[in-house]
């Protein structure tokens, strides 16, 4: 076996993560929004879940490849503390920050229930600074840096999440506010009384 192979391991968890990464920020962004309304709300959600627990599971394989790493030595205080390590203190300190960035925003996911709307709604905007860290890590400190492929992915991923959120930012934006379509003078008129109907199924919502 190569004595490089948990190298090899580590990019490769690490770039696949990043992927996930990716996917996982764009469907959330785009959950709430027009373009997903055919699918059935549960479906997507779930979707975006999914993403985002391989995201934190080949995360845990990159960060434990490079532990087993011997090309470049790292220790979980390296791995667990900003500016610690000697190797590019910088770029691995941003990939530091945006692991734990990703380990709140997933915890608070799972407890979105029994936090308040506004706070999990705040902690999970979160995803975006997560994702830009990210991508700055792998850009700085990662050895495929100088792959054009990866070079290519890498505009065309930051470019989809930037247009992704002004599409998102524009259509919520569009959205009519309540009463507003009513004139000025018809709070004085009767409204007819309409028959109960079903609860309609709680929709997620994304970013």
């Amino acid at each position: 076996m190569s004595p490089q192979i948990w190298w090899y391991v580590a990019r490769a968890a690490g770039v696949i993560a990043w992927l996930l990464l990716t996917a996982s920020v764009l469907w959330g962004i785009l959950l709430p929004a027009k373009v997903v309304d055919r699918l059935r709300p549960a479906w997507i959600l779930d979707l975006h879940r999914w993403l985002a627990g391989l995201t934190v599971g080949f995360v845990v394989v990159h960060l434990g490849a490079l532990v087993a790493d011997t090309y470049i030595h790292f220790d979980l205080v390296d791995l667990a503390i900003p500016f610690v390590a000697d190797w590019k203190p910088i770029p691995v300190a941003l990939g530091v920050l945006a692991t734990w960035l990703l380990v709140i925003v997933e915890l608070t996911s799972l407890a979105m229930k029994r936090l308040p709307r506004r706070t999990w709604h705040r902690i999970h905007l979160a995803s975006y600074l997560t994702f830009f860290l990210a991508s700055l890590h792998g850009t700085l400190a990662g050895t495929d840096a100088a792959n054009p492929l990866y070079q290519v992915t890498s505009i065309l991923a930051v470019v989809a999440v930037v247009f992704a959120t002004l599409f998102r930012i524009i259509t919520r934006r569009r959205r009519p506010t309540p009463g507003a379509a009513s004139s000025p003078g018809s709070r004085d008129e009767p409204r007819p009384v309409s028959p109960p109907s079903a609860p309609r199924p709680l929709e997620p919502t994304g970013y």
